[in-house]
């Protein structure tokens, strides 16, 4: 995949209308208080640069799973007030993404201005890429279409790739290079030693990554709930802990093919248990060859902590994806964080991919200490599987000079 991609810098963008997909997918409260900007703030540098370029620009974006449906309490209002704030300038909130209405206040529009759309995902065109929802959303008097979304580039949708057949002008944001540059160089031309420290709850969902990383790394941590397929397929009896049948056999094949190819392959040597995930009061750590029958892992224990922390030492690039427990839950937290700790201590370049991840790290106060976060989480999933985005294919590449 390309990271030579057009950035909105190689394109004339005074008196243009500029359409930037953004991903403000951001938490809420019940009172619709953002409670993280994080990905609010990291659009701020091609948002600026905009401006200044003299462009007239329209922010478009989901926010959460409305399923086509107008949802009031998943409206970008919050966002439009948030971006005023950070821009410390008037930023237009429209109450729809397409119609007249909208068409409307694009057109009366001076250059400098800017305007955020309404919840992209209130029209059930948007995730169909729907043709005559993306000629509607072009039809805001589209002059260029920016794609600064990393978080939703593996998606085929309408503001993702089907506005790019109506629009001739076409780049990415600042933001996006930067993802793309960071997470392709740690694939394909990582400082060595080499390290991927990869968790969550399920195997299946990262065999990809697991199979494409074990062409590249030099050593590969496995935590969080799908060390215990690893441990199962290993003969390790888990108890009650969470294991997918159908993937012991694809377990072995990986752990085996990385062993054969000298990588070294580490997983948790104990664990917290308790009987039953709901359980915060009862819970013990146990080696992970003694879980008793019905109870369930929850967490990395302090040896597995200590035995992982030893594998980062050493390590010029370290990549991690993915929590070691259900760290969501105070007591069984301490494994993510203890991790946290030890990836942003590190002297290797860090890189946090995927939103459960970096949120883990900002719960651990170590953001400002991780070289860097992606935004995305099956968008960098997707790439460091070796796939490409559809996002990324539909912009094209700088000429070769």
């Amino acid at each position: 995949m390309s990271i030579n991609k057009i950035t909105l810098q190689d394109i004339a963008l005074r008196g243009k209308r500029l359409f930037i997909r953004t991903d403000f997918n951001v938490p809420l409260d019940s009172d619709m208080n953002i409670t993280d900007d994080t990905r609010i703030r990291a659009t701020l540098p091609t948002i600026n640069y905009a401006i200044d370029a003299g462009a007239i620009v329209m922010l478009a974006s989901h926010l959460g799973r409305p399923d086509g449906v107008v949802t009031p309490h998943l409206s970008l209002a919050p966002i439009a007030k948030r971006l005023q704030r950070l821009l410390g300038k008037e930023v237009l909130f429209v109450p729809d993404c397409i119609g007249p209405v909208a068409e409307a206040l694009t057109e009366r529009l001076a250059p400098g201005s800017v305007l955020l759309l309404e919840n992209l995902r209130f029209h059930p065109g948007e995730e169909r890429n729907d043709e005559g929802f993306a000629r509607k959303l072009a039809d805001l008097g589209v002059d260029v279409y920016i794609n600064e979304a990393f978080g939703t580039a593996h998606r085929n949708h309408a503001s993702i790739t089907g506005i790019t057949r109506f629009v001739k002008e076409r780049g990415c944001g600042f933001l996006m290079k930067k993802e793309l540059s960071f997470l392709l160089k740690a694939v394909t031309n990582p400082e060595r030693p080499f390290v991927a420290m990869l968790g969550g709850a399920k195997v299946s969902g990262k065999i990809g990554v697991i199979e494409n990383l074990g062409n590249h790394v030099d050593k590969v941590i496995i935590g969080g709930g799908m060390a215990f397929t690893f441990l199962k397929a290993a003969g390790v009896e888990v108890g009650d802990s969470l294991v997918e049948g159908a993937m012991l056999k694809m377990a072995r094949s990986v752990q085996q093919h990385a062993v054969d190819r000298g990588i070294k392959f580490y997983l948790p040597v104990d664990c917290i248990v308790a009987p039953s995930l709901f359980s915060h009061v009862e819970n013990r750590r146990v080696p992970v060859q003694e879980i008793p029958k019905g109870w369930v892992g929850l967490d990395i224990g302090l040896a597995s902590v200590h035995l992982f922390e030893a594998v980062l030492r050493g390590a010029k690039t370290i990549l991690w994806n993915g929590p070691m427990g259900l760290f969501e839950k105070d007591a069984y937290s301490h494994g993510t964080s203890a991790m946290a700790h030890a990836v942003a201590q590190s002297d290797a370049m860090t890189i946090v991919g995927g939103g459960e991840t970096a949120m883990a790290v900002h719960q651990a106060g170590e953001s400002d200490n991780i070289s860097f976060i992606s935004t995305g989480g099956g968008a960098t999933l997707q790439l460091l599987q070796g796939d490409e985005l559809p996002g990324l294919a539909v912009l094209p590449n700088k000429a070769l000079s």
